[in-house]
């Protein structure tokens, strides 16, 4: 509504040593006079400067006495002065004349400002003005009270009598007095007559102010008691007087009254301002609401502000700003909506946290227009020191006699305080005096950050939940993504020609789309454009200067729409002026209007106007495009008299056409028809009123009446729908699917928060029950002013007041201004969606809140939504003294099942809640192990992590741990590895937790530390092999492994139990990836959680790290790391490398080739042939491409001898290896082995090469896991990866190792049969190979070779890998099931009686043989680090 900006500005009194202590301004606020005990100076306000001062003679300041009090005549041209010993002085205000000016602007040469018409510079100078006293008044009494009215002047005197003079005739005909005891006053004005009255003997009126509204004086009594006098007829005499008093109140000390909103504000000495309203009916004063600090926000200051000093109400009457005699201000809106205080935060404390003393204030006023705050601060006794302080500050040479001044805060405003025609549009919309700060984006330019942003001096807040614009249903609605897109305010500089002449601004209004802005002054108007970035003046200053904007300003499509008055032709228009066209009134659409305007809004293509005589009219627009510049044509609808409900025109703040009607939830029509204009919402005081069209009458059918003159339903009596309304929003849109929302009405309340009126719709198109209403009205508080709602969006849009606080004058040269932080205003939302779901809830009303929440499930922050409403209700419920006899919780809980997120909810908002409230949380939730187990079971394992610091804190330790290691598993499956080195966190974290509990012991019973892990060991099997190759035998083993053995320090005890739980669980996913040939999976889980891959496979080298089947692992290879089968070249035969240019090459591998050809063929019938049953599997799960090609070259290859293709590929293959690890170039490097140019043919062989390789990051990945495997001496494997690779050097090196004593006869043979088998494989399945196979037979013969040398190893060894080879293809997954329980089965035996294998601390690395290749490990991981993670 009203927020402070910047730093007040300190205006020096000069020529005086007297404090100013009394400030009373002009009726239009133009002119202030201010006192000291013997001056009177006048100040204007725009220049804020002093006019004239008048000061005392000794003399007749010992007759008189010191000034108190001013008070001004209406019409500005006399000041009344009351003064100590009972005087009223009075003075005429006299403009000099000759057209002086005290001050004048003066231009630049050559400036367009100076040929200006007349007339237009003498509205930015301070006018020249002198006073003349005249013939004094003696009341022989103490003034206690000064009240201006039309003709009279209201003096009250501390000897009880109320004295009425005339302003102009000051004699004895000019002047009554009234005794107060004269007066009859009661409880109201029906027991008046015999009722209970007030003893007022001795009594006076301290304080006193007329209401014009209520026609009455608010008055405050000397013993306390607060009153209201209303005079029976017109003239005031003693018997015409009649007083109401209130109950109960003692303690009353000064009063401001509010015309607009019929209240009256009495303070308090507790402090407090009780704010009352008169009974229309029975005429008894009743207390409306209080304005009081509340000890939640100031704990510390909230009782000890003692009395209430002063009390002021804005110009427009929405704000109060209060002050204390302790000091301090402080803003209230009108109905209690606290807005700025000056006793806390940074206006209280300094950044070192010490605290200011507030500045006492003797007096107070609003400047025009409310933009100014005149403030005289009450400084007495810090007098001398000031006066040091401020000649320091002078850069002028320091006057002995410097004295304070007067500050003057600086404030901006909401354009609904006195404009509140833009209610049905979506932007926030503040003017200061001299700018505009909007929060619309600028959709053309989103993305630039324009000049205008440079200027601005305001940081907002980081936007609550919008981050995320959804899609705007509608194009008329903005979206989230303009509306909050921007973080900062758009200021706009107000044009200052238009400025200086017609300052104040009085009205400012923005279009829907939020692109043009209008703002009125004292005469004329103007309008801007964001899309231009320029403003539109009159040319013809005439023009502007002849019309004043009278009932505001609104925009209809790209028009303006004024409401104004012609001085020439003195009447009243309405006008529309288009916005691309010349400012001026040859463009403008005019309209006589019969009476003054007050205010005027647009629904649609209607314009409603409500006029002083408190009719209301309805106008159609309608756009003409027939001349060269598009006009509007208006045209009368209707006209509804309200005089009978309307006792004062001045108290209608706001006038609305709304689509809202009572009977909206009956009919599930076509949306056109809820944007018909039905009725009509009248702020009337703060009671928002309602006129219905009334349908009660005989219907007529729309095809009956012609279109022309189709005649309006009219309007049925009004109904009062809500008290203490400050604002209302509605919106002429609709959609579909969000109709709550968009068909509600949205009233803001003050103190009681906001109100919605909500639709009711029966669900599925059913019949509505006749006992359901068809709307229902929710209250809901929020934490921040409304100015603005989204309807779609669910958001209410504000402003806030903060501070930056400013040490940069420490100690006694702090200037007064100092003392205030500098105030910046920040734009705010916030989420009011689950208030309403709560309060439907409440009220029984589940079906309407889950259509409700159904229509705004697509929003960003519905998770947020659901959380705050859980959040909410628990907190009260739970932390409640007394019991709940009907709680709400278990509601909202079932509420809450009904979207997906509910386990996200749930477990964030008791995350967000102290621990004390979880039991109660999950009474009426559910266990919080059945919602884990529901999270893993959905694969949503973030929520199920987070469920797991629940269980901890709710559970023993043995549960979280049996929990945790679920997840882990689960986590570890899926290859999170973030939430993988979480858990690891975590489960040392329960180690550590668990060092009070004795450490386990490995006994018959099962202790708690084994529950988790045997639950684990379970778990596991089940998930990595197939259910029947589970044995029981060996868990025994298993656990009597897992404990710590011997007797040490407990805590270091239960951490190595940890880490080596730990360690387990890690081995057993390495060894169950291993078993199922996922060595990318292996690769990425060794490199994310830095587990030691070199030497885990150093001791699983001879038991899991064996290849039981080379063919199914060499295509699993394929399938992971995404790399093609190699192809034959197609065109084989008339390959130009057979022309001799490669003759050496064929010849020396001829001979060979042809003998290991005979070699290998011998040999098959030996070979298990293994491949055949996977194969239709392995065709199948490939795509159509690879089969294709499959098949295409073996059929070439049964025509063709394949000679030529071995020669092609050892030239390349082998060149290949003596470059770096393989890019797609590496190929076209090779080319340089054969001179001369390339044909066609030569290129297709080599895109054919390229063709047969797989991608450059699983090159790099696989080359990593080579040297990983060569390094742990995992030769089996090393030979599968340089088959892929079809790299010869790496078999060649494989099979040298074969011979060293060290490798165990098992692996010669395994990777003998291994590759026998892949060489029955590929003769049958992947022709692709057998060139790369020829191209190794010299190694191949080798290794048969040494088999053949020794006889009675084959036979002793076929059997058993040939059972071992066929079990491994029965299990599913081809992963030896049986033989892997076997290696486990021999790890833990070597783990206990081997301890030269296994250090004994933490099952990490055997200490030898290790260290070397774990460096070599870690530079492969830097060397590729990005290419071991899964993309």
């Amino acid at each position: 509504m009203y927020f402070l900006t910047g730093w007040p500005r300190r205006l020096l009194c000069l020529r005086s040593e007297e404090e100013p202590f009394h400030i009373q301004p002009s009726s239009q606020r133009f002119y202030f006079a201010v006192l000291s005990q013997t001056q009177l100076g006048i100040w204007f306000s725009r220049p804020s400067v002093l006019i004239v001062s008048y000061i005392e003679s000794a003399k007749a300041a010992a007759q008189f006495g010191s000034y108190q009090k001013a008070e001004w005549k209406p019409d500005d041209s006399m000041i009344a002065v009351a003064t100590a010993n009972g005087y009223i002085l009075l003075f005429d205000v006299l403009g000099v004349g000759d057209d002086k000016s005290l001050y004048e602007p003066v231009y630049p040469k050559g400036s367009p400002l100076v040929k200006v018409t007349p007339g237009y510079k003498e509205e930015q100078c301070a006018p020249a003005l002198s006073l003349e006293m005249k013939k004094p008044v003696d009341l022989e009494a103490p003034i206690t009270s000064l009240q201006s009215l039309q003709e009279d002047l209201l003096v009250c005197t501390a000897d009880g009598y109320l004295h009425v003079l005339h302003w102009d005739g000051l004699g004895s005909n000019g002047r009554k007095a009234i005794c107060l005891t004269t007066i009859p006053f009661s409880l109201d004005l029906q027991s008046a007559r015999g009722g209970p009255s007030l003893d007022l003997e001795g009594a006076y009126i301290r304080c006193m102010e007329y209401c014009v509204t209520l026609d009455g004086f608010a008055v405050v009594l000397s013993d306390g008691r607060l009153g209201f006098i209303t005079p029976l007829s017109n003239n005031i005499t003693a018997d015409q007087l009649q007083g109401v008093w209130a109950a109960d109140v003692t303690d009353g000390t000064c009063v401001a009254v509010n015309n607009k909103y019929r209240l009256m504000a009495f303070g308090c000495a507790s402090g407090s301002v009780l704010v009352y309203m008169i009974d229309t009916t029975t005429g008894s004063m009743q207390l409306s609401h209080k304005l009081e600090l509340t000890p939640k926000h100031f704990p510390d200051i909230y009782n000890k502000t003692g009395p209430v000093k002063l009390i002021r109400w804005s110009p427009d009457f929405s704000v109060a700003m209060v002050t204390w005699e302790c000091g301090g201000l402080s803003l209230w809106s009108v109905f209690g909506a606290h807005l700025i205080c000056t006793l806390g935060e940074d206006f209280a404390y300094r950044s070192d946290g010490t605290k200011k003393d507030p500045i006492k204030i003797s007096s107070m006023s609003w400047g025009a227009e409310g933009y100014h705050l005149w403030v005289l601060p009450h400084i007495q006794e810090k007098k001398r020191q000031t006066e040091e302080e401020e000649e320091e500050e002078m850069d002028s040479p320091p006057q002995p006699s410097l004295q304070a001044g007067i500050l003057q805060f600086h404030f901006i405003k909401s354009a609904l305080t006195v404009n509140p025609c833009t209610s049905n549009q979506e932007q926030v919309l503040l003017h200061g005096e001299d700018r505009l700060y909007l929060t619309c984006g600028d959709p053309t330019q989103v993305n630039s950050t324009s000049d205008t942003h440079a200027h601005t001096h305001l940081h907002p807040r980081e936007g609550s939940p919008m981050h995320h614009p959804p899609n705007p249903d509608s194009s008329l609605s903005q979206g989230l993504s303009t509306l909050l897109g921007h973080k900062h305010w758009h200021v706009v500089q107000i044009h200052s020609t238009y400025l200086e002449s017609n300052w104040p601004i009085r009205f400012a209004a923005i279009d829907s789309a939020g692109q043009c802005m209008a703002v009125a002054g004292r005469r004329g108007f103007a309008h801007y454009s964001l899309v231009t970035r320029k403003w539109k003046l009159f040319g013809n200053i005439t023009q502007e200067q002849n019309m004043t904007v009278t009932g505001g300003l609104a925009w209809w499509k790209d028009f303006v729409v004024v409401a104004c008055y012609n001085f020439t032709d003195q009447q009243e228009q309405l006008r529309l002026y288009q916005r691309s066209t010349n400012l001026d009134n040859a463009f403008a659409s005019v309209t006589k209007l019969h009476s003054d305007t007050l205010l005027l809004n647009v629904f649609r293509d209607m314009v409603i106007l409500f006029r002083a005589d408190c009719s209301i009219c309805l106008y159609s627009i309608e756009r003409r495009n027939d001349s060269p510049h598009p006009t509007a044509s208006v045209e009368l609808l209707q006209e509804v008299s309200m005089s009978r409900y309307i006792p004062h025109p001045a108290l209608v703040v706001s006038v609305t056409l709304t689509s809202v009607r009572t009977e909206t939830g009956i009919t599930l029509k076509a949306p056109q028809q809820a944007c018909m204009a039905e009725s009509i919402m009248l702020n009337l005081a703060g009671q928002l009123i309602m006129l219905q069209r009334d349908r009660s009458g005989p219907q007529v059918r729309d095809k009956e009446t012609p279109a022309n003159n189709k005649k309006l339903l009219p309007f049925s009596p009004p109904v009062v729908l809500a008290q203490c309304v400050e604002n209302v929003w509605t919106t002429c849109r609709s959609n579909r699917k969000k109709r709550h929302l968009l068909e509600a009405l949205w009233l803001s309340c003050g103190e009681a928060g906001m109100k919605v009126w909500l639709p009711l719709f029966p669900r599925d198109h059913r019949k509505p029950h006749t006992f359901l209403s068809r709307r229902i009205m929710l209250p809901f508080h929020i934490n921040i002013y409304p100015l603005a709602v989204l309807f779609e969006d669910a958001l209410v849009l504000g402003a806030t007041n903060e501070t930056v606080l400013y040490d940069g004058l420490q100690g006694s040269s702090e200037p007064l201004e100092a003392l205030f932080p500098f105030c910046t205003v920040e734009r705010t939302s916030q989420i009011y969606l689950h208030h309403i779901l709560r309060q439907l809830l409440v009220r029984n009303l589940g079906e309407q809140a889950l259509m409700l929440a159904q229509s705004c499930a697509s929003l960003p922050y519905f998770p947020h939504v659901m959380e705050l409403m859980v959040h909410v209700v628990l907190e009260e419920e739970a932390t409640s003294r007394e019991p709940i006899p009907d709680p709400l919780l278990p509601t909202v809980a079932k509420f809450i099942t009904e979207f997906p997120l509910f386990l996200r909810t749930i477990v964030h908002c008791a995350r967000k809640t102290e621990y004390a409230l979880w039991n109660y949380l999950f009474a009426a939730v559910g266990n919080p192990k059945d919602l884990f187990e529901e999270c893993l079971m959905a694969q949503d394992l973030d929520t199920a992590a987070s469920y797991l610091i629940i269980l901890q804190n709710m559970e023993v330790p043995a549960v979280s741990r049996q929990h945790a290691t679920l997840l882990f598993n689960t986590a570890l499956e899926q290859g999170k590895w973030d939430l993988c080195r979480h858990m690891i966190r975590f489960l040392k974290a329960i180690g550590s937790g668990e060092m009070e509990t004795p450490p386990p012991t490995p006994t018959t019973q099962e202790p708690s530390s084994t529950g988790g892990f045997e639950f684990f060991r379970n778990r596991s099997i089940s998930l990595s092999q197939s259910a029947d190759s589970v044995t029981t035998g060996k868990f025994n083993l298993q656990k009597t492994f897992s404990m710590p053995t011997g007797p040490s320090v407990k805590g270091r005890d239960v951490e190595c139990a940890e880490n080596m739980y730990i360690d387990m669980m890690l081995w057993r996913h390495a060894r169950h990836l291993l078993e199922q040939v996922r060595l990318r999976d292996l690769g990425c889980f060794s490199a994310q959680l830095g587990f030691e891959l070199i030497g885990w496979l150093c001791r699983e080298r001879n038991r899991v790290a064996r290849v039981d089947d080379f063919v199914s692992a060499l295509k699993r290879l394929h399938k992971d790391f995404l790399w093609p089968f190699p192809v034959n070249p197609a065109g084989s035969l008339s390959s130009p490398l057979k022309n001799g240019r490669c003759r050496t090459v064929l010849s020396t591998r001829l001979l060979k080739s042809q003998s290991a050809d005979s070699l290998l063929n011998s040999d098959m019938d030996t070979a298990p042939t293994q491949a055949a049953p996977t194969n239709h599997t392995w065709l199948d799960g490939l795509g159509q491409r690879p089969k294709d090609m499959d098949t295409a070259s073996s059929s070439h290859s049964n025509q063709h001898s394949p000679q030529t293709h071995d020669a092609f590929l050892s030239l390349l293959t082998n060149k290949v290896e003596e470059y770096s690890v393989g890019s797609a170039t590496d190929l076209t490097e090779t080319s340089s082995v054969v001179d001369g140019d390339w044909t066609m043919a030569e290129l297709e062989h080599i895109s054919m090469e390229l063709a047969n390789k797989g991608p450059h990051k699983s090159q790099v990945q696989l080359r990593y896991l080579l040297h990983v495997f060569m390094e742990a001496g995992c030769l089996e494997w090393c030979v599968v990866i340089g088959l892929i690779l079809r790299d010869a050097n790496v078999i060649k090196q494989v099979i040298g190792f074969l011979d060293s004593p060290e490798v165990p006869q098992e692996t010669v043979q395994s990777v003998r049969h291994g590759l026998l088998a892949v060489d029955t494989w590929a003769s049958t399945d992947c022709l692709g190979y057998k060139p790369f196979l020829n191209l190794i037979q010299p190694q191949l013969q080798e290794l048969m070779d040494s088999a053949a040398g020794e006889p009675v190893q084959p036979e002793a060894f076929q059997p058993s890998s040939q059972s071992s080879k066929l079990g491994c293809s029965e299990v599913p997954g081809g992963a030896a099931a049986p033989r892997a329980e076997d290696s486990r089965g021999a790890v833990s035996q070597l783990g206990l009686a081997l301890p030269s294998l296994e250090p004994a601390g933490g099952f990490s690395r055997p200490p030898s043989e290790d260290c070397p290749p774990e460096q070599t490990e870690e530079q492969g991981e830097e060397e590729g680090a990005y290419d071991c993670t899964l993309s």
